[in-house]
């Protein structure tokens, strides 16, 4: 039913060939939240179910999950565009949105767009806080110095001191291994049985599946000549790292805080911010995600009519 309408509104579903496309607007549009790459919506496709359409110079995305009321992403418009226009956009997505649901709503949408864009007096902004990006200095990232990071310091210490081992940027060659540990970390917590999980494992098969076709750079750790803890990043903005997945066995001792420092000191050094994403609301995510001293959250909101 909502596939009919979203084409009868000139939308189509989201598909490798629409990568010139995106990647043009967000070269245009720089975004802040970590959703709006375009190997992000790639890869969580099968989940999110993405439909696009540009119109008055933007990009509009729609979610359209299954079993789910289907929600906008903020419009992302070309060079040049104002205030006004995205006004625009956003109202007409608002409107498209209001042919497939009783309650549209545009989430994950970042404060500036928020500050700049939303007129208070027509919608109203819910900041979303389980959605909200942490952002690290790289800095801090790559050398953990200071009583701040002195535990994670320990750990990557111990590590580097108790296993030989190896880290490689991502390369074809270490595809294959890659899939072949996220087969046995899913096995180990039994993804089949957990929603999430299965969403996650479908979106790093897509990823890497896709290696070389999407705009992403990975890096992995070896130990006895077994992949045991990977990484998969890209350029957000022109200042910001995203970090998109970060998996490692948990069975080996300080392996988590060894890929976080090697994979922002080999790959994202040149840049001064990483965004390590949101953590959803889950407990344990969240106190992992603040050890780490984000310099600061990047807020997201719901918006909605009044």
């Amino acid at each position: 039913m909502n596939e009919d309408i979203l084409r009868e509104m000139g939308f189509d579903p989201l598909t490798l060939a629409d990568r010139a496309l995106v990647t043009g607007f967000l070269r245009a549009d720089p975004p802040e939240t970590s959703e709006l790459t375009f190997t992000n919506l790639y890869m969580w496709r099968q989940y999110y179910r993405p439909w696009l359409k540009t119109e008055a110079g933007c990009l509009l995305i729609i979610a359209n999950i299954e079993g789910r009321e289907p929600f906008g992403l903020p419009p992302i418009c070309q060079g040049g565009q104002t205030p006004g226009d995205r006004g625009r956009a956003l109202a007409a997505l608002m409107g498209h949105l209001g042919r497939l649901t009783a309650g549209p709503m545009v989430c994950r949408t970042g404060a500036g767009f928020v500050e700049q864009v939303v007129d208070r007096d027509r919608y109203e902004a819910v900041l979303d806080r389980d959605q909200s990006d942490y952002v690290y200095l790289t800095a801090e990232l790559i050398s953990l110095s200071g009583n701040r990071f002195h535990r994670k310091k320990n750990h990557l210490n111990r590590f580097l001191k108790t296993y030989a081992h190896e880290y490689r940027p991502l390369d074809r060659e270490l595809v294959g291994r890659v899939l072949a540990m996220q087969q046995d970390w899913c096995r180990l917590r039994d993804c089949a049985s957990d929603q999430s999980l299965a969403g996650e494992d479908q979106a790093i098969y897509e990823a890497l599946s896709k290696f070389g076709e999407l705009d992403y750079t990975g890096g992995a750790i070896i130990l006895g000549g077994k992949v045991e803890a990977f990484s998969l990043g890209e350029m957000l903005n022109p200042g910001t790292a995203v970090i998109h997945i970060e998996k490692a066995n948990p069975d080996i001792n300080g392996l988590y805080a060894a890929m976080n420092q090697m994979f922002a000191a080999r790959a994202w050094a040149h840049c001064r911010f990483i965004n390590r994403e949101q953590d959803l609301g889950l407990e344990g995510l969240r106190a992992a995600k603040e050890s780490y001293n984000p310099h600061h959250l990047v807020d997201k909101f719901v918006i909605t009519p009044r």
